[in-house]
């Protein structure tokens, strides 16, 4: 037999066999996806949307701004005694602590299993997947750029281990997803590094931090890589299921890889997503901050408030729990040096006296969300520093609004594309969000009215302003329609006197030339 032919038949034999192991590979992944969706709706959830339950777990999706709700709400409504141990990193905590009452986590959904489901809230925040990333690829060079203060990666590894050595504290490289991207990223910023030194160049060639590739990795670059395909792509949605590479689940790597090998699967994680994102006590959103934050105050905050009150709990931080909180607190994880030693300190410092703010169960709603917005304004500036001491590193990269704008519609159309799941989530999230806005707040069952409605007292004093200027306005028109009538009927008057005047003559006159 010619050798052409022979050639051609054994092409044609392994693309038949390809084609039945691919068959066979997505019948597989269909099953298991199948049934894991199955049996996670199937799944009893609290459907109870407005009240607050026993244990408060925040579901913080990465890069959601979801630290500014840790640090100035949460951590100004709960006690320190009730926060759960090791609540915002990667590490498994134990639930069994007495009087664990909030639990702030990256931790995926799957955790609920270690949690009494009946007595569990779930709040979290969605944001535009599109944003999300930009955001996580920033986040990720910003904290591994801290690092190239130090010569090599082995000084870096042998400074973290120092580190640990004498703190308790959580480092960002504890915490998932950044004890995957952070370091993998740290690696590619020394190795540019070293290149640029080998080539005795120092001058970015591009004018966008988003395409400088002989500092840091292109953002191109970066929604390409596998790792990011695992943790940042779909992140919300598979954290929300429950199935990243962090999930207590041991099936979430297999449900994981089919969904990301055979779009089509995803549908089934979608859907699990969505009814979990539904029964959730709160959804905020990103992009309307304010709103958001309103709405937290009166959903999640007046109902801790009155559960403290309640409880008759006594919420003054003490010596102790300052102690506690320094060794176990998740505050600004994310913010942590771990490299500039006196900006940690001034940090760390600022850190402790915002969170030696006096709690009590006497707060309001309205003087809540008063606090958060002091708050939120002193972390905002403390991440804005610590943004520009770390990106000074890579200079000229300086990842700003207006440097986004320049990012091109191929690569923001990739980002859309890679993160389908995501897309769907939000625009789920938003109707969730719009939904929940209209709703009247008398579903709360609260002890003092008051506290369910958002700056009430300053309501009825803007209430009482408008209503005495629609009175002076009334009065004042009253007042011109009275003067313009006045007018008008003597003027009526006057006419009617002198055309009867007029008639009488003219009466008088003819008389007299009849007579």
């Amino acid at each position: 037999m010619d050798s052409t032919i022979k050639l051609t038949l054994l092409l044609i034999f392994f693309r038949i066999a390809c084609a039945s192991t691919v068959e066979k590979n997505f019948e597989q992944c269909e099953r298991a996806v199948k049934n894991w969706a199955s049996s996670s709706l199937q799944q009893s959830i609290n459907e109870d949307q407005h009240t607050l339950k026993d244990l408060l777990f925040f579901l913080h999706v990465p890069r959601t701004g979801g630290r500014s709700y840790h640090h100035c709400f949460l951590n100004k409504l709960y006690p320190t005694s009730q926060e759960c141990p090791r609540s915002y990193d990667k590490l498994r905590f134990d639930p069994s602590k007495a009087k664990c009452r909030l639990l702030a986590t990256h931790d995926d959904y799957s955790i609920m299993e270690k949690l009494p489901t009946e007595r569990t809230s779930v709040v979290t925040i969605v944001r535009n997947p599109v944003d999300r990333v930009l955001s996580s690829y920033e986040f990720a060079v910003e904290v591994a750029a801290r690092f190239l203060v130090h010569p090599d990666l082995a000084s870096v590894a042998k400074m973290s281990k120092q580190m640990l050595k004498k703190s308790n504290g959580v480092s960002t490289l504890d915490i998932w997803p950044w004890k995957y991207l952070v370091p993998w990223m740290m690696g590619d910023l020394f190795a540019r590094r070293d290149a640029r030194r080998r080539k005795g160049s120092s001058e970015a060639k591009r004018d966008s931090p988003y395409d400088m590739e002989d500092i840091l990795m292109p953002l191109h670059e970066f929604i390409d890589e596998p790792i990011v395909h695992d943790i940042v792509h779909n992140g919300a949605t598979f954290q929300i299921a429950g199935l990243t590479n962090n999930s207590y689940l041991a099936e979430s790597h297999e449900i994981r890889h089919c969904v990301q090998e055979h779009k089509s699967l995803g549908q089934h994680v979608l859907d699990v997503a969505k009814k979990r994102l539904g029964a959730m006590l709160y959804v905020g959103l990103t992009a309307e901050h304010k709103e958001s934050a309103t709405m937290f105050a009166n959903v999640v905050g007046a109902q801790v408030i009155s559960q403290l009150r309640n409880a008759n709990v006594s919420t003054d931080t003490s010596a102790a729990n300052q102690s506690d909180n320094s060794s176990t607190s998740p505050l600004d994880s994310e913010l942590e040096s771990n490299v500039d030693q006196n900006n940690g300190t001034t940090d760390k410092k600022t850190a402790r006296q915002d969170e030696g703010e006096a709690r009590t169960e006497n707060m309001t709603a309205a003087e809540l969300i008063e606090v958060y917005e002091g708050c939120i304004s002193s972390l905002l500036k403390t991440q804005s520093r610590r943004r520009f001491a770390s990106l000074k590193e890579i200079s000229p990269a300086n990842f700003s609004k207006e440097a986004r704008r320049h990012i091109s519609d191929a690569v923001l159309q990739q980002i859309k594309t890679q993160n389908f799941l995501d897309l769907e989530l939000f625009k789920y999230a938003q109707k969730i969000f719009t939904t929940r806005r209209v709703q009247p707040m008398g579903n709360l069952d609260m002890n003092d009215e008051s506290e369910s409605k958002f700056d009430q007292p300053r309501a009825f004093e803007l209430w009482k302003i408008v209503s005495l200027l629609m009175l002076f306005i009334l009065l004042l028109v009253f007042f011109l329609f009275a003067t313009a009538w006045g007018r008008l009927s003597k003027v009526k008057v006057k006419g009617f006197t002198k055309a009867t005047g007029r008639n009488h003559r003219r009466n008088v006159e003819s008389k007299s030339l009849l007579e």
